[in-house]
């Protein structure tokens, strides 16, 4: 029961209105396959001491992976592009100025 005097009435919850709907970094870029093989071939050159014999076989696949074509059409995420179209969807008809009701 409330105390005397103090209303019995809600307070509505407001929402904390947002300006734009936006991911940020839909598009992340892809780590490059050949880390890996040059992280071998710098270990593989360290524990053997810098020496082409023992390291020959890690030295031709870099050199395959590095020569390979990378893919050219990659397609960019439109995830914002439907988010901004959908927007005054989601936030709903906004009052205009000067006007009553």
């Amino acid at each position: 029961m409330p105390p005397k005097g103090a209303t019995t009435r809600l307070n509505p919850v407001r929402l904390q209105t947002i300006p734009h709907l936006r991911i940020r970094r839909p598009n992340r870029n892809e780590q490059n396959p050949c880390v890996a093989v040059m992280a071998t071939m710098l270990s593989c050159w360290a524990s053997t001491g810098y020496t082409v014999a023992g390291c020959a076989d890690v030295e031709q696949q870099l050199r395959q992976c590095m020569d390979a074509s990378k893919p050219k059409n990659k397609k960019k995420n439109t995830i914002n592009y439907h988010l901004m179209r959908m927007y005054p969807k989601v936030v709903g008809p906004k009052k205009k100025e000067g006007t009553l009701g």
